[in-house]
């Protein structure tokens, strides 16, 4: 690569780096709770399966309600800024949980992280697809999501053996300091846009008219209704699978978060890397390379998923779950370029928003408490049969959305 091109490129290396070190601790914020499960159950909050399922849906009612918001400031403003903020915010809650004497007070907390992670998820991977060229894209995402399974599993490890050795209360105050720090170099990135001062006669109409405009894309609508059930199996098999391995499988409370963890980091940097791998790759054969690497991966992982949570035998179930999470993270960069490259550049961070708002409503926001509420009235080993079916679902409508394409509907 000439020198010129390198140096140009350098600004967007160094966000590329700064955002996906806070990426990692925004899965790390979002699911140290699912392995303090055990633990609060059993704590002086006595909380049940439901509410403990809610405290999930809490924080992405909000998270999904103020990300459309963050959608339209990051198609015009500061960037950079935004997303500094919005990184202390969720540090900040993430903390205050820590400090929840009540039920009500915990799902408060919670619900605040949503805040702060919708500014910065809807505004990142907008500022990275302006930073690097389409052919680039899927591998930039590669790297940028592969933050998701080492910052979930550094939730569920270090929430585990924080929560053993400390209490969950510890586990929380330890999740949210570090988020203050990264806020700081989160706001020093330079953005390859320069933020927009135009003044517009009726913004509030515009706004809308740019969301409704993006329902009826065709191609983006069929790939974010994917992307909706991909969320609502991985959102079910984020929050409860530490607390299968627990309750079902008779894993130790500390072995099954570091268990479920090593598997997350191992299976997500295969899986998220390939994907990104195999979009670009194909990308050259086909304009809906990454619509197709996201369909047939989930539509492999149905019947392995079901053997994972069904068989009895240790090395089978765990051989199973191992196979189904390296095909469930194969979409995780292409499933987001396919939906960047699916709008005009101005429309990105409102195309992420929307989706973000679309995948998390009819996503995981019910499927944690859908499968707590099944787990109350039979068994958690009957709730996860749900998630196999979805998966397929996910894979059909993936798959349908790359046969389609840029038809007219």
């Amino acid at each position: 690569m000439p020198a010129t091109a390198t140096a140009s490129l350098r600004p967007a290396r160094y966000a590329l780096a700064v955002l996906t070190f806070v990426n990692l601790f925004n899965y790390l914020d979002r699911y140290v709770v699912s392995a303090l499960v055990e633990s609060l159950r059993r704590s002086e909050l006595r909380l049940s399966d439901v509410q403990l399922g809610s405290l999930m849906t809490g924080f992405l009612v909000v998270y999904l309600a103020a990300s459309p918001v963050f959608g339209v400031l990051g198609d015009r403003g500061n960037r950079p800024r935004l997303i500094g903020w919005g990184v202390a915010v969720w540090s900040a809650a993430t903390g205050a949980a820590g400090l929840a004497r009540s039920f009500a007070a915990l799902f408060a907390a919670r619900s605040a992280v949503g805040v702060g992670e919708a500014a910065y998820a809807t505004i990142a991977p907008a500022l990275l697809a302006d930073a690097f060229p389409e052919e680039r894209r899927g591998r930039t995402f590669a790297v940028f999501f592969c933050a998701i399974p080492i910052g979930s599993a550094c939730g569920y490890v270090l929430g585990g053996l924080i929560d053993q050795r400390f209490g969950w209360r510890a586990a929380f105050f330890l999740a949210g300091f570090p988020g203050l720090l990264l806020a700081l170099l989160a706001a020093r990135v330079v953005d390859p846009r320069p933020a927009r001062t135009e003044r517009a006669p009726s913004p509030a109409r515009r706004d809308r008219r740019r969301y409704a405009d993006l329902a009826h894309n065709g191609l983006y609508r069929r790939t974010v209704l994917g992307y909706a059930a991909y969320t609502f199996a991985l959102g079910a098999l984020a929050f409860w699978t530490p607390a299968f391995l627990e309750r079902v499988r008779g894993e130790p409370h500390a072995r099954a978060t570091v268990l479920f963890g090593a598997i997350v980091v191992a299976t997500g940097f295969t899986g998220t890397f390939a994907g990104g791998w195999l979009g670009d790759r194909f990308l050259r054969r086909s304009r809906q390379a990454y619509l197709w690497v996201s369909g047939i991966a989930t539509l492999a992982a149905a019947p392995v998923t079901l053997v994972a949570f069904r068989s009895p035998s240790r090395p089978v179930y765990l051989t199973a779950l191992v196979v189904a999470e390296v095909l469930l993270f194969i979409p995780t960069g292409p499933v987001n370029s396919a939906i960047v490259n699916a709008v005009a550049p101005d429309r990105r961070a409102s195309a992420l928003a929307l989706s973000i708002f679309t995948i998390h409503l009819l996503g995981d926001v019910p499927s944690p408490p859908l499968l707590g509420a099944i787990s109350d009235a039979t068994s958690l080993g009957t709730a996860f049969l749900i998630v196999p079916a979805v998966v397929a679902l996910a894979g059909v409508l993936w798959t349908h959305a790359a046969i389609r394409g840029e038809d007219p509907d």
